[in-house]
């Protein structure tokens, strides 16, 4: 995969941009907030390092095409609402995992549906993508949500997949291919 790193996606309201050190506050306060890891792959962040290692390494997948790690700006105030990924990114079977977070004042106001929707238009379109995944919490109601209305399809639940933090997980499977992102009204 070619870099990431001159990446910029833009929508109506949001600019999805390369995550910068400028962006440690944000992404620690996201990932340090135990409602938003409720459901994620790893316990609420407690040392602002880790924001910082984290978009360290980042940057260099990006430029290395391994993952497309994104900012989330808002395009009328510039402030940062989230984050959202292509990842484990296969060439051979054209195949992704997409992952995202909000900040929760940020939920509900269409945002990730939006970011995401821009996100899956450049992995189908010039990535040529055929296929992307997503493993959510079954609890996750809201990003089930998020993902049917963006077309995926629900493919599996696979018991006890994950532990994090000391629980035992579940993860949903859901799919979505070119084609029918392509297809869609």
């Amino acid at each position: 995969m070619p870099s990431f790193s001159d990446v910029t996606l833009q929508t109506a309201r949001l600019t999805l941009r390369p995550m910068a050190e400028a962006d440690t506050d944000a992404v620690f306060a996201m990932r340090s907030d135990p409602v938003v890891q409720r459901y994620g792959s790893h316990p609420p962040w407690t040392d602002r390092q880790t924001a910082i290692d984290y978009i360290a390494r980042n940057a260099e997948a990006m430029a290395a095409g391994t993952n497309a790690q994104f900012a989330i700006e808002r395009r009328n105030d510039g402030v940062v609402v989230g984050t959202c990924c292509l990842y484990a990114l296969d060439e051979q079977c054209r195949r992704a995992d997409i992952g995202y977070v909000l900040l929760p004042s940020q939920w509900g106001r269409g945002y990730a549906s939006e970011a995401n929707a821009a996100l899956l238009d450049w992995g189908f379109g010039p990535l040529a993508l055929n296929r992307v995944e997503a493993d959510i919490d079954p609890r996750n109601a809201a990003s089930a949500r998020a993902l049917e209305r963006l077309g995926f399809v629900r493919e599996g639940h696979l018991r006890e997949r994950w532990i994090v933090g000391g629980e035992v997980c579940d993860s949903l499977i859901y799919g979505l291919l070119a084609r029918e992102w392509k297809a869609r009204p």
